[in-house]
């Protein structure tokens, strides 16, 4: 009998060529899409599922109820991690988690990695799993040194690592380290990234640092012991607070805080590890609504497939009525019956789910490249993503197989061969479905304009120093950045091509070196709280980048004394420490420390995004610190040869160091990237959906335009113009699609309104959206159905009314 459903599901399905055509285009491109859009959304939301503890693993974070704003910081001072482990037993393992990066030199070979400075708990709280070595030894000293298996290779080769001598560091700072331990490669969907761990004690000014409270420089990570309750371990850790941050809180009281709904002033809470992905203000984290955007794309494509494929079986379901009834009248059951057309169904799922597979297969590699995603073949196969994938194929051939196999099963036999054939209310259902189609459309493309629109104003929002004809050299950790930049202004002085020359350590946007730093400071000023990033600066930073003075003077050699604890600072920064005049005025960071005076005043500008608003910000000269980052302003003419010019000039200079320049408003145009992905996403999902709409459209036109052949005969007997019957044939589908862009038009204002809201510049949303989108889908409506409007208008009436 199985045998026999396939035989005639693969009949009737050649016999009707063109509709299983439509069918299996729209469901393997729908497959194709959502298959790509739910692994990637999987992948985010798998984010350290592979630590086996996951549950008890947790990030302190401080928590600040400022009048002004509620402030939480996951940046910890070094003494908290011992005296957290020393006076709760409750704790199973902490570990500090201290970023760094440096060279790392074997037989010659320099490399500069990614280290990071923890403890032996480390390994206890993570399950990073070890290829040679002790988890319980691996850190035992304090020049062991524990790195992947990507590092291993790249500096070993093919000699075994283990008890192999490598040297961190350059100079002065270069220190001796035994390797004690492998680590196998982690996952990409790992929050935590390095590639090698060493003693956090072996961290430049630790020994300064380690018994100051008030010196907030890395993260902390720690494991509760199986049976502690995470908000019962947050009401013990009231008091730890109170002894240790006695100061902060003197202060928020002062400043007229209030406590919070949990009664805290000041608190240090946890965050749990599998939160940390998606957390901007606390880990800086991704957004959370790009994956959920993700996924309802995803679910919306698939439903318009649905919808296609429903619409299109229940409309043909008139044509094979009599089929129906003749099967019904030799003694068919109702689910014999089920079980057959149910199965047309299902093979022609199949078929297009095989298909969709396969183009997802095909065309991973372009969607990796285009999204940044890190999707591979040996993933999409992974036993719970083809469980998934499974899933979704019997989710498909359910829904949009089953109800049309339904309905045709339920036909009376008599009453179907009469001719009298009736769904109730099959124009409902239809014009519904038809309705829910153009509305997520409508829906998506309205979504598309709107996130381009507000890329666009981003990348246009001021960005408080001018970006062009900038270019950024990363110094890297082989050489010296004060001598690097000394060489090259020497080198380049009296270039009439290059305007100005000045090193920092923090770069703008995001350059080749992919790196980014930010340190704040905070301290207290007049009673007051203040967190400033603290940016060290070379002279003619302000001129290369093009950056107006407000007060005073920015830093000039002709000031020796400028070297000695002089700053400029932002005008935020002036305001936050409440001085309408700051130039000449003293602050001081640290009580036993030197005071710092202010010489000028500038405009605010965003150092690190231009998604949130410009921060306080404090420049101090260089001169003692490192210099990361050389910037070097070229003339507008020399825009096409100053690179070359600067490589040229680099490999001179600095021939241990690799070249990796790139100019300022490329590297900001990394701030906006995750916004390109998503309006890169709509602009995907929207013209598929457009599509498949216009695909399914053009098909239920077809099977109407049919069903209404000798009504068409009747009227062009009777006189009816081409056009007049275009008009009838057309209108009722312009009116569905009409009623899509009225429901669709609140839907997307509703939803962009709520994304625009996360963003301090963000646009306004224009009605014209809304009015563009809606003429945009019934122009395209009108053109799908006027093709067989017009075609059915100029057939002879002749050969529609002969048969009566």
């Amino acid at each position: 009998m199985f045998k026999n459903y396939i035989k005639i599901a693969l009949r009737n399905l050649w016999k009707s060529k063109g509709y299983a055509f439509i069918n299996v285009v729209g469901l393997s491109v729908a497959f194709c899409i959502s298959v790509f859009l739910f692994l990637t959304a999987y992948f985010s939301l798998s984010y350290d599922d592979f630590h086996k503890d996951k549950e008890r693993i947790y990030q302190p974070y401080l928590m600040s109820n400022d009048p002004e704003k509620v402030n939480k910081s996951a940046s910890m001072p070094y003494p908290i991690t011992p005296a957290l482990k020393a006076e709760f037993p409750e704790i199973e393992a902490i570990a500090r988690a201290v970023n760094g990066s440096d060279v790392v030199e074997y037989k010659g070979k320099y490399l500069d990695k990614y280290i990071r400075y923890t403890e032996p708990d480390f390994f206890k709280i993570f399950s990073f799993p070890f290829v040679q070595g002790n988890a319980s030894t691996a850190l035992h000293d304090l020049s062991n040194i524990v790195m992947t298996e990507h590092m291993a290779k790249a500096v070993f080769g093919n000699e075994d690592p283990m008890g192999k001598q490598v040297q961190l560091g350059l100079d002065a700072n270069k220190k001796q380290y035994v390797v004690t331990g492998i680590l196998k490669d982690f996952p990409e969907n790992s929050s935590l990234k390095f590639d090698a761990l060493v003693r956090s004690e072996n961290v430049g000014g630790y020994h300064q640092q380690k018994e100051q409270w008030d010196a907030y420089s890395h993260n902390v990570f720690l494991k509760l012991k199986p049976s502690v309750d995470k908000l019962a371990f947050e009401q013990r850790l009231k008091p730890f607070t109170s002894k240790y941050f006695a100061e902060s809180i003197a202060s928020l009281k002062k400043k007229g805080a209030k406590p919070d709904e949990r009664g805290d002033l000041f608190a240090l809470r946890l965050q749990k590890l599998e939160d940390m992905h998606f957390d901007k203000e606390i880990s800086g984290g991704k957004e959370v609504a790009l994956v959920y955007a993700l996924m309802g794309i995803g679910f919306f494509i698939l439903l318009i497939a649905c919808i296609n494929f429903i619409n299109l079986n229940v409309a043909r379901s008139f044509i094979r009525a009599r089929e129906v009834g003749v099967r019904k009248s030799l003694g068919a059951l109702k689910k014999q019956l089920f079980l057959q057309i149910w199965g047309e169904a299902a093979v022609v799922c199949l078929l297009g789910f095989l298909a969709g597979i396969s183009l997802a297969i095909s065309l991973l590699p372009m969607f990796n490249a285009t999204f940044q995603s890190k999707l591979t073949l040996d993933y999409i196969f992974e036993p719970d993503k083809l469980a998934m994938l499974v899933g979704l194929f019997l989710f498909v051939t359910l829904i949009a197989g089953g109800y049309p196999a339904w309905q045709m099963s339920k036909f009376n036999a008599v009453e179907v061969l009469k001719g009298k054939v009736s769904l109730k209310k099959p124009g409902v259902l239809r014009n519904s479905l038809i309705i829910a189609q153009f509305t997520l459309s409508s829906l998506l493309i309205c979504s598309t304009i709107i996130a381009v629109q507000q890329v666009d104003h981003l990348r246009k929002q001021p960005l408080g120093f001018q970006k062009e004809e900038v270019i950024s050299i990363p110094v890297g950790n082989k050489v010296n950045g004060q001598m690097a930049l000394r060489r090259m202004r020497n080198r380049l002085a009296g270039d009439p091509n290059i305007v100005s020359i000045t090193g920092t350590g923090v770069n703008l946007g995001v350059g080749l070196d992919r790196s980014t730093s930010r340190s704040v400071l905070g301290f207290t000023f007049k009673g007051k709280d203040i967190a400033t990033d603290w940016l060290g600066i070379d002279y003619d930073y302000m001129k290369t980048l093009n950056i107006k003075l407000l007060a005073g003077r920015e830093f000039d050699p002709a000031y020796p004394t400028d070297s000695l604890d002089r700053v400029v600072i932002t005008e935020s920064m002036a305001k936050m420490i409440g001085e309408k005049d700051p130039v000449g005025k003293f602050f001081q960071t640290d009580t036993a420390g030197a005071k710092h005076q202010i010489i000028g005043v500038v405009p605010d500008f965003n150092l690190y995004s231009s998604k949130s608003e410009k921060k306080p910000i404090t420049m101090y000269l260089s001169h003692s610190g490192s210099v990361g980052y050389i910037f070097v302003r070229v003339s507008p003419q020399s825009l096409s040869t100053a690179m070359d010019k600067l490589k040229a000039v680099w490999k001179e200079i600095t021939p241990e160091s690799e070249f990796k320049g790139s100019f300022v408003d490329q590297n900001t145009n990394a701030w906006y990237k995750e916004e390109e992905r998503l309006s890169q996403v709509f602009s995907l999902a929207s013209g598929v959906a457009i599509i498949l709409s216009c695909l399914g459209l053009f098909a239920v036109a077809l099977i109407v335009i049919e069903q209404r052949t000798k009504e068409i005969g009747v009227r062009k007997v009777l006189g009816a113009s081409i056009g007049n019957l275009v008009y009838v044939l057309s209108r009722e589908f312009v009116k569905l699609v009409l009623i899509a862009i009225l429901l669709a038009t609140p839907l997307a204002w509703f939803f962009m309104q709520k994304w625009l809201d996360n963003y301090p510049y963000r646009i306004e949303i224009s009605p014209l959206v809304f009015i563009a989108v809606g003429l945009i889908a019934v122009l395209v409506a009108v053109a799908t159905v006027s093709f067989q409007s017009i075609k059915a208008a100029l057939m002879n009436p002749v050969n529609s009314l002969k048969s009566e």
